[in-house]
């Protein structure tokens, strides 16, 4: 009894001797531990003021655009909070945060598993007739009235019960006051169309044709991607005869300076295993005929149209819109190669020359552009008047035909023509729309937007997919705007026009019922830009916002 005392005691002691220790050194872990937090603090805070400063220098260099999205953005959530919280609180009872009603509902059986929400035989990326919605049985079309095709069997759209179309006589009433606002001009053409059905819904001297300023952008649209397909690609190349070497334009106004330094490495590695190193460099700019120049003349909103360019000989580094352009364009793009040529270890000898590409010289370096769908959706969303020359000149290649302003004229209507378009007094003088001598009709337009809804046309979708989203994007980014933004905005997916008295609006828009509308409204002789462009967005949004049905006790 004695010993196992005394053995307790010992124990006793260790752990008294062993907890004062820790105890005499618990100061200095603190000490230290708070250290440490300090320094992690001062980190954190150092960090924090970094990502402000950061956040207050993207705010400054922010554009007022984005600056107001911005803003939109944060009273959106903090209303969307508010909201739910609300809401929340009104839909009790609550039980171990879910709701009484839904966890009874959640635990009531039911058919399915869940699993896939694709209803049953259906694809799981749907077609055009399954997203526009369809009208039933549809009547017979004439060539080029585009829409969505059934089969025999209704195959291709949805049932006829589901999204009725516009009557007529309602969209008159709807559009008709609008279009007889002040600030449009003496010429005023209109033209609504069913993309379901390629119906005519509203017509306001619709056959009648007007100069439709870079509207003409959508025939140079869908004229290329039926004579090219959308995935055609332009290619620029490097060709080589002895110690010559020649760089031969496509016609891509896209090629940068990254596309050409890429092609310098690739033609000196190929120079190289023909113990070339010394070369005289030429360029070739045949693949298009006829001037360069375009009836206005020399104007920041296009450079000389010529095959081979460096970003659409801009000069400021931008991308789309008005930029001031090189003197000749081509002549830059080849001292831009040389130069690339001369970091690649090969020596070019003298100043580039113009000259035909030798016959029998050997391809050494190519360089492709994206494809022609994608050019299309960047000429049509930017307005594009470079890439719109270079389409139009496309199509005339396409069909063997000199890559001229006349001849792409007659390729352009050509190709329309032979899709059974309404072609009467159209004239493509230019692809872009610049020229003043351009003529097209509303009905046209609209033909244009539903042959590109057509499912049977999927080469043509990137001019729907193209077309600028009101208040978002491309040329219709600045409009639809406001404190508050206007009906149509990222309803309305529409190409603009404008020169000095002319304006014209044409897209396509899903009305308040879900149906898919081609339209194009046009006007010459406004005296003000502004309040006519109001105007024609005044009237798409009308569009967008109107179920336009005749009340069932009409008539």
């Amino acid at each position: 009894m004695r010993d196992t005392a005394k053995r307790a005691y010992r124990s006793a002691a260790r752990v008294a001797r062993t907890a004062a220790a820790h105890t005499r050194t618990a100061p200095a872990l603190t000490r230290k531990a708070a250290a440490h937090t300090r320094t992690a603090a001062v980190r954190v805070t150092d960090r924090a003021r970094e990502a402000a400063r950061a956040a207050r220098r993207r705010w400054r260099a922010a554009a007022p655009q984005q600056r107001q999205t911005a803003r939109l953005t944060a009273a959106s959530a903090a209303l969307g909070l508010v909201v739910a919280l609300v809401t929340v609180a009104a839909a009790g009872p609550w039980d171990s945060g879910q709701r009484t009603a839904e966890r009874v509902r959640a635990a009531r059986p039911e058919g399915g598993s869940g699993g896939d929400h694709t209803p049953p035989g259906t694809d799981s990326h749907p077609m055009a007739p399954q997203v526009l919605a369809a009208a039933g049985p549809l009547p017979k079309r004439a060539a080029g009235e585009g829409g969505p095709r059934t089969d025999a069997r209704g195959r291709g759209g949805t049932r006829p019960d589901q999204v009725p179309p516009p009557t007529a006589s309602a969209l008159a009433d709807t559009l008709e006051p609008l279009i007889e606002d002040g600030s449009l001009g003496a010429v005023r053409h209109a033209s609504v169309v069913d993309a379901v059905t390629g119906r005519q819904l509203f017509s306001r001297d619709a056959e009648a044709v007007s100069a439709p300023a870079s509207t003409v952008k959508l025939a140079t649209a869908v004229a290329a991607l039926t004579a090219r397909g959308d995935t055609y690609r332009i290619a620029t190349r490097a060709v080589g005869k002895g110690d010559r070497v020649t760089l031969v334009g496509g016609g891509d106004p896209t090629l940068t300076e990254r596309d050409l330094a890429t092609m310098a490495e690739r033609t000196a590695r190929a120079l190289d295993e023909r113990d070339v190193h010394k070369v005289g460099l030429g360029y070739d700019t045949s693949r298009y005929s006829g001037t360069d120049r375009h009836v206005i003349g020399p104007n920041e909103n296009l450079a000389r149209v010529t095959p081979l360019m460096v970003e659409e000989g801009r000069t400021d580094n931008s991308h789309h819109g008005p930029a001031p352009r090189a003197a000749d364009p081509a002549l830059e793009a080849a001292k831009i190669f040389a130069r690339e040529l001369a970091d690649a270890g090969v020596t070019v000898e003298g100043t580039p020359e113009e000259r035909r590409a030798p016959k029998g010289a050997a391809e050494l370096a190519v360089h492709r552009s994206a494809p022609l769908g994608a050019l299309v959706e960047r000429m049509l969303t930017h307005s594009d008047n470079d890439l719109a020359e270079a389409l139009a000149r496309q199509t005339a290649l396409a069909q063997g035909e000199p890559a001229s302003f006349r001849r792409a004229d007659r390729a352009v209507r050509h190709t329309l023509k032979k899709l059974g378009l309404p072609l009467k007094g159209a004239r493509f003088a230019d692809g872009s729309g610049l020229d003043r001598a351009d003529r097209v009709s509303p009905a046209l337009l609209t033909r244009l937007l539903t042959l590109a809804a057509d499912p049977d046309r999927p080469e043509l979708r990137p001019v729907l997919t193209g077309l600028p989203v009101a208040g978002f994007t491309g040329t219709l980014g600045d409009r639809y705007g406001g404190e508050r933004g206007e009906p149509g905005a990222g309803l309305v997916r529409a190409k603009t026009g404008t020169l000095t008295g002319v304006n014209t609006l044409a897209g396509t828009v899903v009305d308040a019922d879900g149906r898919m509308l081609a339209f194009a409204f046009m006007t010459t002789g406004a005296s003000g830009r502004d309040a006519a462009q109001q105007s024609l967005d005044r009237l798409a949004s009308a569009l967008a916002n109107c179920g336009c049905r005749d009340s069932p006790s009409a008539g």
